[in-house]
Order: structure tokens, then sequence, then C-alpha cells
């Protein structure tokens, strides 16, 4: 049995073009997801978004927003800054997806791998990662789920609104449908 999904907190950092973002930018229904590439959990949550997008295709834009839990997890801020590094080059969402199809994989040298694997310049990416051009880009994120409430990752936002509780596809169908005008 599924626990519904409740609401606690409300999305302080608005959604704009500077977002990541998969899915109609009309799309009646925005989901803002924070989250760890190194997590576990939104390991599992990257699933069941997959299937919630590819189900609700136009009814659902996803939002990702970074927030690396590096205390636990060593290789989340530089999984973060690889993937904004292919996001300057258009390949952000590839990248996002490499990295959570591999989350057993996000040392320097299978990131390195990966990079290759979708045809960006390995050596320019690692430059960027090493030096951490995209860090503000990071924090920006990161603070902007402190704002919000975010104490643990994944952390959706839909319509604005927080839902907490177990992410299965049922409880997204669900609540994406109870926010669909």
């Amino acid at each position: 049995m599924t626990t519904p999904l409740q609401v606690t907190a409300r999305l302080r950092t608005p959604v704009t073009g500077h977002d990541h973002a998969r899915g109609p930018a009309d799309a009646p229904v925005t989901i803002v997801e924070y989250a760890d590439f190194q997590c576990r959990f939104c390991g599992a949550a990257y699933a069941n978004l997959r299937e919630l997008l590819r189900q609700r295709a136009d009814t659902v834009r996803l939002v990702y927003r970074h927030f690396p839990i590096t205390n636990l997890h060593p290789y989340a801020e530089q999984a973060a800054e690889t993937a904004e590094a292919a996001g300057g080059r258009g390949a952000f969402w590839p990248m996002h997806d490499w990295l959570y199809e591999h989350q057993d994989q996000l040392d320097p040298v299978h990131l390195s791998l990966g990079v290759e694997q979708l045809g960006l310049p390995g050596d320019e990416v690692t430059a960027e990662v090493r030096r951490q051009a995209h860090g503000d880009r990071v924090r920006h994120d990161f603070v902007g789920g402190i704002r919000s409430g975010v104490d643990a990752t994944p952390t959706l936002f839909v319509n604005g609104e927080r839902l907490d509780g177990d992410y299965d596809v049922a409880d997204l169908l669900a609540a994406v449908d109870a926010a669909t005008p």
C-alpha cells in the first residue's frame, strides 16, 4: 500500500530559464527535483521520474537542481560539476542520465570515461571540474534548496509545493494528476 504524499514546504527559488528542464516549457505541472548524483535514493527516484515523464509527457516539466551532500557522498559535487560542464556543451541531460545509470562509477577516472562516451572533450571537462568552474551554479542550487527546506535527497516540489513520502510511480502519477488543472 502506498502512502499519500504530504505537503510540508514551498519552493522559494522560482524556476527560470537558467534551470535544467526536461519536458514542455508550458506544461501544467512543473516538478523541481533537488538531488545528489551519488545518492542511491535519488537513483531510485531517477527511474521513477523517467517513467513519470514517459506517461505524462505533455503534462510534466522536470527541473533538476543540484544538492550534493558531500559529507556522505565524496563524489557528488564532482559529478554535479561534470554535469554542468556537459551542460555548457548542450549535453546536461545525457550526462545526468549517465551519472544516474553509473552511480557506482563516479570517481574521477570513471567520470572521464563517461564524458568521453558522450563524445565530449574529456580534457576540457576535466579541467573545468578541477578548477570548479561551475561551483557557483552548484552552490546556487544548494542554497536555493536550503531556503526551500530541503534537508535530504531527493526532494521534489510539484508546482511549488514540497512532497514528502515515497516517490514510487503511482504516488508521482497521483501527485501530478492532482496538480493538473
